[in-house]
């Protein structure tokens, strides 16, 4: 699933492209697509971008006349542009993979979803109070200070793979990210929020803005100016997410893995458990409480966590 550096760079690639261009027409192909029908879509057609903002992993298009287009890409969901010449015509959209096209003066965005279950969803909404109601509230960790971080990561008792990984506690951070974030703090996925030191809150919080910004300032070079098309969530550079069985690059330890579900967690256990091994089998009661059995599940929340 695309996260904060993904939808960072999204929204930056889109800001040079869309701003203040006009939306001609939206083509849905997907029937699943569009979650709302008031206002309806058409309002849209014929306004002016004037805004793009990050809403968690949502990317909204602000519009003339206080309208807004939220897009969720979801797991499998990306974005492609199609710039507009005298000569082209506007691309089609192929099903089962395209769901729908953004056709704006100067070109076309593309949006695809990869498989079967078509998790992707468009809401159009009003004003501010409509961008709230999709909002799960989790803290921006790169506009926080130690204080605030430490506040919403101690307002529960989870792990801290299902904290960091929670929409309504932190803002932009998934499955992939929260990988690395825990490499970098040197911390066990498994570890209690509320039973972490103060030194180990600090560190978290350190690894937390030093990664993300890492990699949104990684993943905007290798776009180039582009428009990034080659946005996936298993990147060459990642320290452990993804590389099971391959060597950690600090100690060169094995780098293993825990699966509960559809989620996957890697890690080093020389680097993070103190070479403990976090079986499948020993989740057992405490991640069948704290976890959701998908990540679509866990996206999705929107109550305050217990």
């Amino acid at each position: 699933m695309p996260e904060l550096p993904d939808i960072t760079v999204y929204i930056e690639a889109l800001e040079t492209r869309i701003l203040g261009q006009t939306l001609e027409a939206v083509r849905i192909v997907s029937p699943f697509l569009l979650r709302t029908a008031n206002p309806p879509l058409a309002a849209a057609y014929g306004q002016k971008v004037l805004y793009l903002r990050r809403l968690g992993k949502r990317i909204c298009i602000g519009l003339e006349n206080n309208l807004w287009l939220v897009l969720h890409l979801m797991i499998a969901g990306r974005l492609h542009w199609h710039a507009l010449t005298a000569n082209s015509q506007r691309p089609k959209i192929s099903p089962p993979r395209g769901l729908a096209a953004f056709d704006f003066s100067q070109g076309s965005l593309l949006w695809t979803e990869a498989g079967s279950k078509k998790r992707a969803s468009l809401h159009v909404v009003l004003g501010e109070d409509g961008l709230r109601s999709l909002d799960p509230g989790g803290l921006e960790v790169l506009d926080a200070t130690l204080d605030r971080f430490t506040a919403t990561l101690c307002s529960a008792n989870h792990t801290l793979k299902r904290a960091l990984t929670d929409p309504r506690l932190f803002s932009g951070i998934g499955n992939a990210y929260s990988d690395e974030i825990l490499f970098e703090a040197k911390l066990s996925p498994l570890a209690l929020t509320q039973k972490l030191s103060p030194a180990e809150i600090k560190r978290l919080f350190e690894a937390t803005r030093a990664s993300l910004t890492r990699w949104t300032d990684q993943l905007r070079a290798e776009a180039g100016g582009k428009f990034p098309e080659k946005v996936t969530a298993f990147r060459e550079g990642m320290a452990v997410h993804g590389r099971y069985k391959q060597t950690c690059p600090v100690c060169g330890s094995k780098i293993q893995r825990i699966r509960y579900a559809s989620n996957e967690t890697n890690y080093c256990p020389t680097c993070q458990t103190a070479g403990k091994l976090l079986a499948d089998r020993a989740l057992s009661r405490l991640l069948r409480e704290d976890w959701p059995r998908s990540l679509d599940e866990l996206e999705l929340l929107t109550s305050k966590p217990k």
